[in-house]
């Protein structure tokens, strides 16, 4: 077994020499059946190899959270400017629209609220993934919480049962008050999602060294908007992520909390998929938010 002291540090992170991918141009995906790679072709743009991912599932834990009280009013606004929807089975069938055609990464896992303590959670059945057609289910993973060994049961439980139906896994990596979201601990959270079958992660940005969770995390990894920002910010916020290393992002309270949500997806879109620098993607955000919608 490996020690908790005494290791060298790591330091040789091929920063610059990008994984190779063959067979597929999703990192680390190669190797996957047909069935994973179509389901990961729904939502990552061959293209740019990035995807926007629109979260909205933060009511299975806070509620009716602002922005998120009428659904249907501002988030269905929004379904046809993101590359993939991340909602609750709930959401999905209450206010998901099934001819926008959107892929759907679902909330596969579920359990404690804001109220008491959170990532005590369960899963549920790969079968009512299949059923809703998800192309990806997400798993929440509490590294160095009291819920670490459960939540990464849970991951492992769901990369095996998805395997079965060619559903990839995206584990998303929760972070506590306790914990610091800097490089050394983001980057072994992905990476311990990564090696337990993950075939997405979704964590948080960092500055400094996001370029080394990147680089040492051997699957895509998308950046969580966190919490909400100033538009500038969380443009340059996405601007950066991509620029070292991430596939993509899944904002939520940066997009349907903007003072202007949908041309703030647009904008987030211009810097994902086009490489828009943030201060030209904020001019795009003000242009977009004069245009009646």
């Amino acid at each position: 077994m490996a020690d908790t002291v005494g290791n060298l540090e790591a330091k040789d992170y091929g920063i610059g020499i990008p994984q190779k991918m063959p067979g597929f141009f999703l990192k680390g995906s190669g190797n996957l059946e047909w069935g994973m790679k179509d389901r990961l072709a729904r939502i990552f743009n061959a293209r740019s190899g990035n995807t926007v991912m629109l979260a909205f599932d933060h009511g299975y834990i806070m509620g009716p959270t602002s922005g998120l009280e009428r659904m249907d009013l501002t988030i269905v606004p929004l379904i046809e400017y993101a590359d993939c929807l991340m909602c609750t089975r709930g959401a999905l069938r209450q206010i998901v629209p099934p001819a926008s055609n959107k892929p759907i990464s679902l909330r596969a896992s579920a359990g404690s609220t804001v109220l008491t303590d959170l990532n005590d959670e369960c899963l549920i059945g790969i079968e009512e993934c299949a059923r809703l057609n998800a192309s990806m289910v997400a798993v929440m993973v509490a590294i160095g919480s009291q819920f670490e060994a459960l939540t990464i049961r849970n991951l492992t439980t769901m990369v095996s049962d998805g395997t079965k139906y060619g559903i990839p896994v995206l584990g998303v990596t929760a972070v506590g008050k306790e914990l610091t979201r800097d490089a050394r601990y983001l980057g072994l959270a992905s990476r311990v999602c990564a090696e337990n079958g993950a075939h997405v992660v979704k964590t948080y940005y960092c500055t400094p060294d996001f370029e080394k969770v990147t680089a040492t995390c051997p699957v895509p990894i998308v950046i969580a908007g966190g919490k909400k920002l100033a538009e500038a910010e969380a443009l340059q916020m996405a601007y950066e992520a991509i620029d070292q290393g991430a596939a993509g992002v899944d904002m939520g309270r940066n997009v349907f909390q903007a003072e202007h949500p949908v041309a703030m997806i647009q904008a987030v879109r211009a810097v994902v998929h086009d490489g828009v620098k943030p201060a030209e993607a904020l001019a795009l955000y003000n242009e977009l938010k004069n245009i009646k919608q």
